[in-house]
């Protein structure tokens, strides 16, 4: 089982490159790290059960509605891999499972 995301600044069209993103399971932090330059993250490997991806959106859009996006997932096959992609503008973002 893999995740990874891909943040997209919808206000300049970029990717959201160096935002602070944490994977959490069970109350606990399992992942966490940066974007890359292409606005990913990619390789966590969280396992079964139900997850929160936890964006930092506050830190990338200085004047932002949504200081924290926080999106909840279930991985029910261990087998296949949960892609979880973020658009984002100060007033709005929306997600949907990738691929």
């Amino acid at each position: 089982m893999s995740f990874s995301t891909h943040v997209l600044d919808a206000v300049t069209g970029r990717p959201a490159a160096g935002m602070r993103v944490r994977l959490e399971h069970d109350g606990r932090t399992v992942a966490e790290g940066r974007t890359d330059g292409d606005g990913r993250i990619t390789g966590w490997e969280p396992g079964r059960g139900t997850h929160r991806v936890v964006f930092d959106t506050g830190g990338h859009l200085a004047d932002t509605f949504y200081p924290e996006v926080v999106i909840t997932f279930s991985v029910t096959d261990p087998g296949e891999h949960y892609h979880v992609p973020l658009l984002l503008s100060p007033y709005a973002y929306s997600t949907y499972r990738g691929s």
